[in-house]
């Protein structure tokens, strides 16, 4: 069933994402790592439907999304890049992408942070962040989406990895790239989970050293 729901507020993130708040429809429930079907309420784009990931949570008053937005493409997020308050969109029900299993490292590639965003913050609105690793690669600094709450939920189990500039030297920015050298230096233990998103290169170099490494395929999870 598709909702045609009024943005109540749009912020910027950084220089090409934004956070898109929405009115929430009664009794809409999904989970956290959960996306839907997102298109733009204007003549000519109702029929264009992306997935999109859920960044808010089902206690949250509102539904909310973090947008990488292509200007350049000519596609649904220049469309979502235009709108204002008051502009709608048009989702439909949840479904299932990645499901938190147990605690582990996330592997992050740009946007590919976005499924994340409602596991994590569930796991620390309910006290239970534990052990969990964010390890997240940007071209530059001013890539990094939510750097300031993922640290606050994270602190030093928070890493950056900056692949196309020199970091700042904050002690958990580092230069380089994920791959199986990094890999071996920064997880001692290959028996936990590990949850991969990012764009397929990304995902597909990740998954392949995590293997080599030794770690179980089962506990590999990432957007289909």
């Amino acid at each position: 069933m598709d909702h045609t729901l009024e943005i109540q507020e749009i912020r910027n993130l950084t220089h090409d994402v934004k956070q898109i708040r929405l009115a929430k429809p009664e009794g809409y429930t999904f989970t956290p790592g959960q996306a839907t079907e997102v298109a733009v309420n204007r003549e000519g784009w109702t029929d264009e439907k992306r997935p999109f990931t859920f960044a808010s949570l089902v206690s949250d008053p509102w539904l909310e999304f973090v947008i990488k937005i292509y200007p350049d493409h000519e596609g649904v997020t220049q469309q979502i890049g235009q709108l204002k308050e008051g502009d709608s969109l048009i989702i439909g029900d949840p479904w299932g992408t990645i499901e938190y299993k147990d605690e582990g490292v996330f592997l992050a590639g740009g946007a590919g942070v976005t499924p994340f965003i409602a596991i994590l913050r569930d796991l620390h609105r309910k006290g239970e962040i534990g052990n969990n690793q964010l390890v997240f690669s940007n071209k530059t600094e001013r890539d990094i989406i939510l750097k300031e709450e993922f640290e606050t939920m994270l602190g030093d189990q928070f890493i950056n990895v900056i692949t196309d500039e020199k970091p700042s030297g904050n002690h958990t920015v580092i230069d380089g790239v994920i791959d199986k050298a990094f890999l071996t230096s920064h997880i001692k233990d290959m028996s936990q989970a590990f949850y991969v998103c990012g764009p397929d290169p990304f995902n597909e170099s990740i998954m392949a050293a995590l293997k080599e490494l030794g770690a179980n395929p089962d506990a590999l999870v990432f957007e289909e």
